[in-house]
């Protein structure tokens, strides 16, 4: 196989507001795509997937290092490779056929070849009959064979798909998903490789050859794994079994080395080390509420040993495994729960969580908060040393502000600002945007 692009040491800033320096979406991330693979990038939310892909597709350039297209430095749109999107993105006054024309029309194809090519395309992906069709009579699944077709339409030689199922429903996605697969066993994709950007385990051993794992905060390379078996890759193969619950060990476990484990014979976790970070307010907080995070510890007291693995749990319940991953994050933050090759289970705590009154429970979730999560000893801190014993949350979005673009410092405050009120730790005046703790007096509070 030859090496189709290359990205070599390439690292993504964004700059943070009002000159306080930059945010690090990638660092020092080096890959490869290579001709007659599929490549499946898996990564959770914050790994910085999406921004990768459209680096290399040439849509936004790299702060620093490298990415080489078919021998080609990328420096502006890369024209060896196509992309098919979450969201349809489609043309709403256009017909079906003309929003597949619509990259040949602007590379100057002549009518009669980009009309026969956009048909051809569209017959590929299924939707022959409904070449005049306009996106809204088109159902989710329609509009993104559209996409498909209006990407495979430019033959590119890499096709980029970034979570090209996520908006769909689970029985239309499952359907897409395995005609793509059929598509590419059987030899009939336009492309010589393609490169799925997804958070869905299953789907990256189903579709890929190799699955690179992404870290998040910021997004590193992890680590990769081989898919090695026999296309179709079928789910009820043991091996593929195998495969689904390593890579599950992985994702519930962000400090595993990747390689560690696979060299493993005995699939025991080899943690790596972490340097302290500088500051409590660097250490992300994993947005989920504390009625999520009490679910999850209900759902697994009720069941024999007190654990269960995430992708069952997930399926149960009905929510995406991403988003059951962030309660997740949160109960083993707190100290209520462990993960483990894929499986979540209670800690001695999180049983005694689970079976507390409501002030019993959060007088424990307080005393976790306090010696669990640096953040909330450093705010305390901060509002005793006042003489009234308040804070604007002006502050603390500055401290967070050294580490974290707007939105997510937003998102840091809220999430502190509920445990902490939860807990009753601290109060939050919403109209003067103050922290404050509970013992402040009147004449304080009437100040702010």
């Amino acid at each position: 196989m030859s090496d189709l692009i290359c990205v070599e040491h390439l690292t993504k800033r964004f700059p943070l507001p009002e000159g306080k320096g930059e945010f690090t979406v990638l660092d020092d991330v080096s890959l490869s795509v290579r001709s007659g693979e599929v490549l499946a990038l898996l990564g959770r939310s914050g790994s910085g997937k999406s921004t990768l892909l459209r680096i290399m597709a040439g849509l936004i350039p790299p702060s620093s290092g490298t990415v080489d297209s078919c021998g080609k430095r990328v420096d502006r749109a890369n024209s060896d490779v196509a992309m098919v999107f979450q969201s349809f993105a489609l043309l709403p006054w256009l017909t079906v056929l003309e929003n597949v024309e619509l990259g040949l029309e602007a590379r100057g194809i002549r009518r009669g070849e980009r009309v026969a090519r956009a048909i051809k395309a569209i017959d590929l992906v299924g939707l022959d009959g409904f070449e005049s069709a306009y996106p809204k009579e088109l159902s989710g699944g329609m509009k993104q064979r559209v996409g498909f077709a209006r990407a495979l339409v430019m033959r590119p030689k890499i096709l980029f798909m970034d979570e090209p199922f996520s908006a769909l429903d689970v029985l239309t996605a499952e359907n897409l998903r395995g005609e793509i697969d059929h598509l590419w066993n059987a030899h009939q994709f336009p492309s010589e490789a393609v490169l799925i950007v997804t958070h869905n385990i299953e789907e990256a051993v189903t579709l890929a050859d190799r699955v690179i794992v992404l870290g998040s905060n910021p997004g590193h390379i992890r680590g990769e794994v081989a898919i090695d078996l026999a296309r179709p890759h079928k789910r009820t193969d043991v091996r593929f079994i195998d495969v689904v619950d390593h890579l599950y060990a992985i994702m519930t476990n962000p400090d595993r080395d990747v390689v560690a484990i696979e060299r493993d014979s005995s699939g025991a976790a080899i943690p790596t080390k972490k340097k302290a970070p500088p500051s409590p307010f660097a250490i992300p907080i994993p947005h989920a509420r504390e009625g999520g995070i009490g679910g999850l510890l209900e759902l697994l007291v009720d069941e024999p040993d007190g654990r269960e693995e995430v992708s069952s749990l997930a399926e149960r319940v009905g929510i995406p495994v991403d988003d059951l991953l962030t309660i997740v994050d949160a109960a083993v933050l707190l100290g209520f729960t462990e993960v483990a090759d894929g499986e979540v289970a209670l800690t001695d705590t999180g049983r005694d969580y689970a079976n507390r009154e409501i002030q019993e429970s959060k007088e424990l979730f307080r005393r976790q908060l306090v010696e669990r999560v640096a953040v909330f000893p450093a705010i305390l801190e901060t509002l005793a040393a006042k003489d009234d014993k308040s804070m604007g949350a002006e502050f603390f979005r500055d401290l967070w502000d050294e580490y974290f673009p707007t939105a997510e410092t937003e998102k840091q405050l809220q999430t502190v600002v509920t445990w902490g009120r939860y807990a009753e730790l601290f109060e939050y005046d919403a109209m003067e945007d103050v922290l404050y703790l509970p013992e402040a007096t009147d004449e304080h509070r009437e100040a702010m």
